[in-house]
């Protein structure tokens, strides 16, 4: 039972750390300090990626299931959870590239209010 939930609070987080890495860019819009915090995530994001690097939570999930009696998987997350999920496997490409187009965009609203901000304070 305790090794069940831990495997799904790992899931959870995931899924968090997925959903911040999408959507995290437009969080500092509003809080500019936590842009480091999200080019932090898209940098290991890119790795994970590029270089077929583990997660430690996938690594994390398979040790969870492994000892709560389960059949550890081989896929990573994103393979067992997303491809042929949310999107065919085949347009595995095109997930990848939509989520850097969506990156590439808040981090360009990130830059934009720093300018808006800059002009308009009082110290220059």
């Amino acid at each position: 039972m305790g090794y069940q939930l831990l495997t799904t609070v790992i899931l959870i987080l995931h899924f968090g750390f997925l959903a911040y890495l999408a959507v995290g860019g437009f969080l500092a819009w509003r809080w500019p300090r936590t842009i480091w915090l999200h080019l932090s995530a898209a940098t290991w994001g890119v790795l994970v990626v590029a270089a077929n690097l583990s997660c430690p939570l996938t690594v994390a999930e398979h040790w969870s299931r492994r000892r709560a009696g389960q059949v550890g998987f081989d896929d990573g997350f994103v393979d067992r959870y997303l491809s042929g999920v949310i999107y065919p496997e085949r347009y595995a490409w095109l997930a990848q590239l939509a989520l850097a187009a969506v990156v590439a965009v808040s981090w360009a609203g990130v830059v934009r209010a720093a300018r808006r901000r800059r002009r308009r304070s009082p110290l220059r």
